[in-house]
């Protein structure tokens, strides 16, 4: 039964670990949204997803927390300011080396049947495959304002923003 019960711990944090990341403030190092207050009507807000999470996704996530922040502020529009979205990619490796072993530092030697010894890695033998992963940042400075939005391509009505963007938005499942 405990053998079942820490299955079933480490099946759901990785579970947890396989999807986007969901519309939710971010926890520490975690995924999600931030913001700071730099004015009185002056905000920092940034949504970060992790490598699951498409940019499209990130940057309506990043816009949909501004148009909240602003009426949760009471104000009606936002502009935003200095807006950017920040890829970060890196190669990982995934697979197993069959005579690899955690902790040990030395090198290796085997025999391989059709090509006698080898040390290291055998580009035949050894199942590595290496891809790439990319995680999106979007953040930006947004000014708050009462009253209609102004005649500019940078401001946004933050009734209007909830409203189209609201149905795209996953939140966390409760649990």
């Amino acid at each position: 039964m405990k053998r079942l019960l820490i299955a079933l711990a480490g099946l759901s944090i990785l579970t947890a670990c396989a999807t986007p990341t969901p519309y939710q403030a971010a926890a520490g190092d975690q995924w999600g949204f931030q913001e700071s207050q730099i004015e009185s009507n002056r905000f920092r807000v940034s949504f970060s997803g992790n490598s699951l999470t498409d940019r499209e996704t990130v940057e309506t996530y990043f816009l949909y927390r501004a148009a909240e922040l602003t009426l949760e502020r009471g104000f009606d529009h936002f502009i935003v300011a200095q807006r950017v979205t920040d890829a970060e990619t890196r190669i990982v490796g995934s697979g197993r080396d069959p005579f690899y072993r955690p902790g040990f530092g030395l090198h290796y030697r085997y025999y391989h049947p059709r090509a006698g010894w080898y040390g290291g890695g055998d580009p035949f033998w050894n199942d590595i495959n290496y891809r790439e992963i990319t995680r999106y940042e979007a953040s930006a400075e947004i000014v708050l304002g009462h009253g209609s939005k102004p005649d500019d391509a940078n401001a946004f009505d933050a009734r209007e923003v909830m409203t189209n963007l609201g149905p795209q938005i996953v939140r966390p499942e409760a649990g």
